[in-house]
């Protein structure tokens, strides 16, 4: 999903408690890796991998000026020939320390996930968990943004929602920039070239 396609998706949910609700998700995502600098790991479940969010997170931390934004995926089956990005097991959520964010995304959690998270959480690491309502992984989370089953947005199109709010400059804290300033940056945004492919 693009930004032109974003900004629609935006329009159409105006009114309702997602875009609130995923820019403070990926408002604290954001502060979490720009003020600890410690790196972000994405990880999901055996079942499930979000590797459309980590090249999502990669355009923005691009696209935004924010390496923090790019994260290290995570996956269960990763193999040793796998090319580098693929090739980051569930180890390095065991070697995760303070200052490093884990993000969770999956519709459910499994328990060898589940246990690294928990021991991650113990080291300091700040968990994030974007999935289900009521689980285990909400219950290790600090923060956490809920796609109940049969809501009217499935959890591929909240992560669309989350790393493009994540990739928005901040407002200023004083005042509120002019419209041309944001018509200005959303027009370098949208003709920049794209980063190099995921």
């Amino acid at each position: 999903m693009d930004a032109v396609r974003v900004a629609l998706l935006r329009e159409v949910l105006a009114g309702t408690e997602w875009l609130g609700a995923t820019r403070r998700f990926a408002a604290v995502l954001r502060a979490s890796v720009v003020s600890h600098g410690g790196g972000l790991l994405l990880a999901g479940s055996a079942a499930y991998e979000p590797w459309h969010l980590a090249a999502h997170l990669v355009d923005e931390a691009a696209w935004s000026g924010t390496p923090e934004l790019a994260p290290t995926l995570v996956r269960h089956d990763a193999r040793p020939g796998d090319p580098a990005h693929l090739a980051v097991g569930l180890g390095r959520i065991e070697a995760a320390r303070r200052g490093e964010t884990l993000l969770v995304a999956s519709p459910s959690g499994d328990a060898p996930l589940l246990e690294r998270v928990s021991d991650a959480r113990r080291t300091g690491v700040l968990v994030l968990a974007l999935g289900p309502a009521e689980d285990e992984l909400t219950a290790l989370a600090h923060e956490s943004l809920a796609v109940p089953d049969g809501s009217e947005l499935d959890l591929d199109t909240v992560q669309h929602l989350v790393s493009a709010a994540a990739g928005e400059t901040p407002a200023p804290t004083r005042g509120r920039r002019r419209l041309a300033d944001r018509l200005s940056h959303l027009a370098e945004r949208l003709t920049a070239p794209p980063p190099p492919p995921w």
